[in-house]
């Protein structure tokens, strides 16, 4: 016998309703409502910091399939603000869940719908832009709802890597007998950025996004890594004179989706907010350097301009709109790429970069 589900509804700020069934947490929630192509990965989107404060549609028609398992948290807990899809599949069928997708946004105290036309959705977001949004559960439409929906924060200019980053450094992975030692500035990082970086021979050690480059210089790491994060990179002038300092130190840096933006920003160039961004697993990118076409996995809401000062030059850019996606410095051992390498796109197209990071760092120790 099917379990009767409360009513609920999404409400976004041009005044469309979509209503549908809950099956996560009962509760209310308010967010940028966005959308993500990927077929696979619904547990490491809702895990993914970079999703802090937005509602996330998956285009994909069935969520659920194959469970949660904890070896695919991309973080300690469930980030993004609500889920979206159009149909639920409450029994998992894979060897790996440990429970179905209902008992983990539950624990996470998240709400999440279905029941709704997720293609009507994703064709308002595509011509409308990404907008405020809001999941209501349990009761039907009141205006009240949609004056709460506007009176929410736009997600330009807000700064939501001091929310989602670590409090206190700490060690990742193994220490020991590791060659170089890189500064990880956490944004909103996620858990296999790590691994990867882990496996590509590092010590990593992990700093708060808020560190000040006297105390960071004074730990005198061998390279820095900034990592992926959510939220508007403008307001993060403190992250930005970070970035200017570790770049005048001639160092090696490496940049990932935030990281990359605010290498951008700090090289005197400026950020912009894309019209519903890229989010998905599906995106091409071309190598200026190599001419090879990447398939990428992405998630972000702003870019980088492509006209700007000197420093960097583009390496990579978006085959689909011609967006900057990676830089690289000619005189300072800078690079730095918009996408998800770590996100296995492709399976393994962009898996090299950490590989190139090393010998980058090698190179300028033997310099």
């Amino acid at each position: 016998m099917s379990v009767r589900r409360p009513i609920a509804l999404l409400v976004l700020e041009n005044g469309a309703v979509f209503r549908g069934r809950s099956f996560g947490y009962e509760t209310d929630a308010l967010g940028e409502a966005c959308f993500n192509t990927s077929m696979t990965g619904y547990q490491e989107i809702l895990t993914d910091p970079s999703y802090c404060r937005q509602i996330v549609t998956l285009t994909y028609p069935m969520i659920g399939n194959y469970g949660v398992c904890q070896a695919e948290m991309e973080s300690a807990r469930i980030q993004a603000a609500g889920l979206v899809v159009k149909e639920y599949v409450a029994q998992p069928s894979n060897f790996n869940a440990e429970r179905n997708l209902a008992e983990f946004l539950q624990e996470y105290r998240t709400p999440a719908m279905d029941g709704i036309d997720t293609r009507r959705l994703t064709l308002m977001l595509r011509k409308e832009g990404a907008m405020r949004s809001g999941l209501f559960v349990g009761r039907d439409y009141h205006p009240d709802m949609l004056e709460a929906v506007r009176q929410s924060p736009e997600m330009s200019g807000q700064d939501l890597a001091s929310v989602v980053s670590a409090r206190a450094a700490y060690n990742f992975g193994e220490q020991s007998g590791k060659k170089y030692r890189v500064a990880v500035l956490d944004f909103g990082v996620k858990t296999n950025i790590l691994r990867m970086l882990d496996r590509a021979g590092f010590a990593v050690r992990v700093y708060p996004a808020d560190i000040r480059w006297p105390e960071l210089s004074a730990e005198s790491p061998d390279a820095f890594f900034l990592s992926n994060g959510p939220g508007d990179p403008e307001p993060l002038q403190y992250a930005v004179e970070t970035v200017r300092a570790i770049i005048d130190s001639r160092k090696p840096v490496f940049g990932i989706c935030l990281g990359h933006q605010l290498i951008g920003l700090a090289s005197g160039r400026h950020t912009f907010k894309l019209k519903f961004g890229h989010r998905g697993g599906n995106q091409p990118v071309k190598n200026q350097l190599t001419g090879q076409v990447e398939i990428t996995s992405q998630n972000h809401g702003f870019a980088v301009a492509a006209e700007g000062e000197g420093g960097v030059r583009i390496t990579h850019t978006n085959l689909n709109d011609q967006t900057v996606e990676g830089f690289r410095a000619e005189d300072r051992p800078i690079m730095s790429v918009q996408y998800h390498p770590e996100a296995s796109p492709g399976p393994h197209d962009a898996a090299y970069l950490f590989d190139e990071f090393y010998q980058m760092v090698e190179q300028n120790a033997a310099s």
